[in-house]
């Protein structure tokens, strides 16, 4: 496997700091979920479709990936 040259001094790419965001927001909210028993804020809607909560979760990363990296 390769590592990441800045890996041992705790560097991280946007990418991963953004995965881990989504993976937070989407577990800590249920953002896409299609039953609506989480608990808080419930994101944009329930899918109804696998398909279409991998869509919610796409724009969610897009989302993140976004304010990572300072975008707006």
């Amino acid at each position: 496997m390769e590592e990441v040259a800045g890996a041992a001094t705790g560097w991280r790419r946007n990418e991963d700091i953004a995965l881990d965001l989504m993976k937070f927001v989407a577990m800590t909210t249920g953002y896409g979920r299609t039953s609506s028993s989480g608990v808080g804020f419930q994101g944009t809607g329930a899918a109804a479709k696998p398909e279409e909560y991998a869509g919610h979760l796409l724009e969610l990363y897009a989302k993140c990936l976004h304010a990572v990296a300072g975008k707006k």
